[in-house]
């Protein structure tokens, strides 16, 4: 097993669609996603109950922005070797494109948010030949959310 990374956002306002995650592997260290989750703390009602579309898309050429770049964290120990290798963009407002392939869809309930674990034969994979993978908010939300997110994946070799 490689070593195992998490990285996550926290109380970003949310109005259009974006790219939560985009995480692309450098050459010698394609990886696999062991899960993702997705949460929302600022609309709680019935009144505000809505339904957000959420892909995950491989294979992206051209990199979103809008968003920043973040130091995945180690799982295992803090004393291990950091990632350096695996670069991982939040909250791309100007998405990734240039082709790419839906690998899952997904409609989350924002009063319960998302959350996927993948079993180690479904657990889609991304090596620098695919360039990229993004977690995708496909549509803008009704009204502004404040969002939160965090996406584990293990660096292959």
């Amino acid at each position: 097993m490689g070593r195992v990374y998490l990285a996550q956002f926290e109380n970003v306002a949310v109005t259009a669609a974006q790219d939560f995650f985009e995480v692309t592997p450098a050459a010698n260290k394609p990886m696999v996603i062991h899960g993702y989750g997705l949460h929302q703390t600022s609309d709680t009602g019935d009144a505000a109950e809505e339904i957000l579309r959420i892909s995950l898309v491989r294979g992206h050429t051209t990199s979103g922005s809008g968003g920043s770049t973040v130091t995945p964290a180690l799982l295992a120990s803090s004393a291990d070797t950091a990632s350096g290798d695996t670069t991982v963009e939040i909250n791309n407002t100007t998405i990734a494109s240039t082709a790419g392939t839906t690998l899952y869809v997904h409609g989350m309930n924002v009063r319960a948010g998302l959350e996927v674990w993948f079993p180690p034969e479904a657990r889609p994979g991304v090596s620098a030949a695919d360039t990229t993978i993004v977690l995708r908010l496909l549509a803008a939300p009704a009204d502004s959310l404040t969002m939160g997110g965090w996406i584990v994946f293990e660096e292959t070799i």
